[in-house]
């Protein structure tokens, strides 16, 4: 089983080497602490200053870039951290001009407490950039961002001037000689917000690993080891120097990281995206796919340089541009290509048994064209190929070239049929697929035309049901047969030798022609199945081969439709005629039963048939029935659902059967 992925720091190794440098500042800070002797004073006034002065005004740098980064992708969560900055900034500043000796002649109580009242509101904005806002709660947020930022502006003049004016307030008193113990108490809830920010942070680094997240971290983390060291209130020796030091690295590293990420991206406009909440990410996915799509757009259209349209839309230098361009260029080729090939399986699928050869060049034409462009085709007239006023005689299989068009040839069983014109763009990968398309649409028009000369030789033949399952699955005609339940139709005509004897063969061809015509499309509408024509008289099967559940009432059905079908042709008729020639009458018997069904014959000459006592007994039922009637056995009746009109006949004694078989004129059902 492989290993769960990790983000690099929370492997292992990182991991501790990243723990390690947490830990090391506190375990200096303890050091300090318990040894008085390490812990010296040490006080110099300009350094303090211009320390904290250059870290607050680069806290303004981030605060102000994180704070832009919010209103252009309009994130809460941005917001949240640009005040985390923002705030430590302002309090670092009063801080600075608290310094004894530059303001104030010894400084002030502000100067004491001001950090770490500056670190705790700022810790509550680290918390809540923390929080997995909605939607709603994130509305909330930027509408209120200009009110608490108002508050926080007017809190700061507020505490400076109460601070820095001269024995106006409390704060502007000397600072305190010796520690107080509600100093520490009040950095306690900021120190646990800084903790608990911290650790969300992490586990959301868990799920959407970014170096900008594991240096907010890292921030969040070495605030609040600021706000521990801060608690000792040994101002001026050197664990307190170390705490300045701690609020010095925790921005510098968010900065750095910042400074990496711009010059690896060439570009602010992304600097912390990967801060933002899930859904502003989600966003910024979207956008960024819509803008490929875009610049796909563009340079499918032929427009050079399309990424520059959106380098100001998303803030993109020169060389990103190029690459973005670059790569647009590469995916258009890839999707082009798709296409193309997509095109090529469609043709394929499209070419189906039965379709008529206009229809399919006409169906192919519309796929391909959507991605070839204009293509063409011309098919082989009197001998030559013309496309437009184009005349095009190939010299065996190698295409013809004018301009940007490309002419293939188009084969039948190795004989020119016809030309495939398309546009190229020059590339030999261009023409490789459009000379596999010309190969495909030759192989779709050759089977359109062997399957018209099946038509013709083939499927008026035989029965549809037949022609359908020996061209799905030619091993059906081996041979061989199946025991199935089926019901047979027998029919001949009552008088044909009659008939024969007076009228010249063409009647005799005529008469059985226009019956059959009548009869046939009685049967094939009921699905069922001819399978052999014997001069005068034709067997048809149900529920073979195709399978039939009703195959009896279909049966039954159909012998109606022929007897109907067959008066009405015999009626016809009499008004034609002169002479009293008589024409036969239909007779029709069915018999529902057990029959062996499949392929009779030798290897080199089969059929298609049924045999057995069941179809033995529909002739002779046939040979029972009066002329124009209907007649079926008892299995055959038993199997339709009522509804039927029938006329007992008794039970008869037929020829080759030794028991009496049950028998009924059906007259309507």
């Amino acid at each position: 089983m492989s290993a769960p992925y990790l983000p690099p720091a929370t492997q292992p190794v990182r991991g501790v080497v990243w723990a390690i440098h947490l830990i090391l500042p506190m375990l200096g800070l303890w050091l300090l602490l318990a040894n008085d002797q390490l812990n010296i004073p040490w006080q110099h006034n300009p350094s303090h200053f211009w320390m904290i002065v250059t870290v607050a005004g680069l806290n303004v740098v981030l605060g102000t870039l994180i704070s832009e980064a919010s209103r252009r992708r309009h994130d809460a969560r941005l917001w949240l951290v640009s005040m985390v900055f923002l705030t430590s900034a302002g309090f670092f500043f009063l801080h600075g001009l608290a310094t004894p000796k530059i303001l104030l002649p010894t400084g002030s109580l502000g100067f004491d407490i001001g950090q770490q009242v500056g670190l705790t509101i700022a810790a509550v904005f680290a918390f809540a950039s923390a929080l997995p806002l909605g939607e709603k709660a994130a509305r909330a947020v930027l509408d209120s961002q200009h009110l608490v930022r108002g508050i926080l502006f007017g809190f700061l003049v507020l505490w400076g001037v109460a601070s820095l004016v001269p024995d106006l307030t409390p704060l502007s008193r000397p600072p305190l000689a010796t520690p107080v113990d509600w100093l520490a108490w009040l950095s306690i809830p900021g120190l646990a917000l800084y903790g608990a920010g911290s650790v969300m942070m992490f586990l959301l680094h868990r799920r959407r690993p970014s170096a900008m997240l594991i240096s907010l971290i890292t921030a969040y983390a070495l605030l609040a080891e600021a706000m521990i060291a801060g608690m000792s209130q040994l101002n001026w020796h050197l664990s307190w120097w170390e705490w300045h030091l701690l609020l010095t690295l925790a921005f510098v590293f968010v900065a750095y990281s910042a400074y990496l990420q711009f010059r690896r991206e060439g570009s602010s406009a992304g600097l912390f995206d990967s801060v933002a909440l899930s859904a502003t990410v989600r966003r910024i996915r979207q956008d960024y796919e819509r803008a490929l799509e875009e610049l796909v757009e563009h340079v499918r259209r032929g427009e050079p340089l399309a990424a520059t349209r959106l380098s100001g839309k998303f803030r993109l230098n020169e060389g990103q541009s190029a690459v973005l361009d670059s790569a647009g260029r590469a995916l258009a080729n890839e999707r082009e290509l798709s296409q193309r090939l997509a095109a090529l399986v469609d043709v394929s699928a499209q070419t189906r048994v039965g379709l008529a050869e206009n229809e399919l060049l006409a169906t192919a034409l519309e796929r391909v064209r959507q991605a070839y462009g204009d293509v063409k085709i011309g098919l082989v007239s009197e001998g030559r190929t013309h496309i437009g006023s184009r005349e095009y005689a190939f010299d065996g299989d190698a295409p013809i070239r004018r301009g940007n068009l490309v002419a293939f040839p188009l084969t039948v069983k190795g004989h020119l049929a016809g030309a495939l014109e398309v546009p190229v763009g020059g590339t030999t990968q261009d023409e490789a697929l459009a000379a596999t398309l010309a190969g495909q649409l030759s192989i779709s028009l050759e089977n359109a035309r062997l399957y018209q000369e099946l038509e013709t030789l083939f499927r008026q033949y035989m029965s549809p049901d037949v022609a359908s399952a020996l061209l799905a699955d030619p091993a059906q005609a081996a041979l061989g047969g199946e025991l199935k339940v089926l019901t047979a139709l027998f029919a001949d005509l009552k008088g044909f030798t009659t008939f024969s004897e007076k009228v010249a063969p063409g009647e005799i061809v005529e008469m059985l022609n226009r019956y059959h015509t009548a009869a046939v499309p009685c049967i094939l509408q009921e699905k069922g199945t001819i399978v052999q024509f014997v001069g005068d008289a034709l067997l048809a099967l149900f529920n073979a081969p195709a399978s039939q559940d009703d195959h009896a009432a279909a049966a039954c059905r159909a012998a109606l439709a022929m007897q109907r079908a067959a008066a009405e042709v015999a009626e016809e008729v009499s008004w034609q005629r002169t002479d009293s020639v008589a024409w036969p009458t239909f007779r029709v018997g069915v018999n529902t039963g057990l029959a062996l069904v499949g392929n009779i014959g030798s290897p080199e000459l089969r059929g298609f048939n049924a045999m057995g006592d069941c179809v033995n007994v529909a002739a002779r039922l046939q040979a029972m029935a009066e002329p124009g009637t209907v007649v079926i056995g008892s299995d055959t009746l038993k199997q339709l659902d009522g509804g039927v009109t029938v006329t007992p006949l008794g039970k008869l004694s037929l020829k080759g059967k030794q028991e009496r078989v049950d028998a009924y004129v059906l007259t309507a059902m």
